[in-house]
């Protein structure tokens, strides 16, 4: 990736980086979220929550997202954002709005505004990410012998993908919040000849049951905390099985937000 000359006198990337943001990087880095408002974000935790407290919990995973995000070099960071930007939004992101239609439209409409370097994306629904979770696909060799990159979800879709050339075409028609997502959207790289690595499998943040263990899985974090205080989620029983059967998927289909 080539960068423009730095002005005389100007600042480098490092010195104009937000504080706290990581420097520059190669890889374009996206979130794709949708504003958490009440009864419009996690509706699936209703009950035992209340609309209010789901967009609470909604607010403090996108915001523990969105921070493990802006800790990771990049070449930007981009919040494609159905809604408005509220408190929950570090500094060091460009928001743009989502494009309408089918979620599979929005990706891929995500991608093609990414550019022409790589770009790695990555949804609002696991907040237990961590910067040592994008590392492999960030580092050094992130991208040596590789095409893509993808974060398979227990309920069957992903959490991440990435791209080293973004083809918006890649994405276009792959059907999506299904239990089979995930397989159809690996399907289509890996017949496209694109080789692909991948990245550990993460549980999404669909149910109260969900959220419970992500919290558990996270202690110390936002979302953590956000649900101790919801009273009307039951307490996390060590010694659950955390993967689902194929009875338990059939009602999470998700992909990306």
């Amino acid at each position: 990736m080539t960068t423009s000359p730095r002005p005389a006198g100007g600042p480098t990337p490092e010195e104009s980086a937000p504080e706290g943001t990581a420097p520059a990087g190669d890889t374009t880095l996206l979130v794709i979220a949708k504003e958490p408002l009440p009864g419009r974000a996690k509706t699936r935790l209703c009950p035992p929550c209340t609309p209010q407290q789901a967009a609470r919990l909604a607010a403090a995973a996108l915001h523990d997202t969105l921070e493990a995000v802006r800790v990771m070099p990049a070449a930007r960071r981009v919040l494609v954002l159905s809604g408005r930007p509220g408190e929950w939004l570090p500094p060091g992101f460009d928001v743009v709005p989502q494009c309408s239609g089918g979620l599979d439209e929005r990706l891929a409409a995500a991608f093609a505004a990414a550019g022409t370097g790589p770009a790695l994306l990555v949804g609002m629904d696991t907040p237990q990410v961590t910067p040592a979770l994008l590392e492999p696909a960030l580092g050094p060799d992130g991208w040596r012998e590789c095409d893509a990159w993808f974060g398979p979800a227990l309920d069957g879709g992903f959490w991440a993908l990435g791209l080293a050339r973004p083809d918006p075409a890649l994405l276009r028609g792959v059907p999506m919040s299904t239990a089979t997502t995930g397989q159809a959207q690996l399907d289509r790289l890996t017949r496209e000849g694109l080789r692909v690595r991948r990245l550990p499998a993460l549980r999404d943040v669909d149910t109260a049951e969900d959220a419970v263990r992500v919290a558990a899985e996270t202690p110390g974090s936002r979302f953590a905390a956000a649900v101790a205080a919801v009273p009307e989620l039951p307490p996390h029983r060590p010694g659950i099985p955390t993967g689902r059967s194929p009875q338990d998927t059939a009602q999470h289909r998700t992909a990306a937000p």
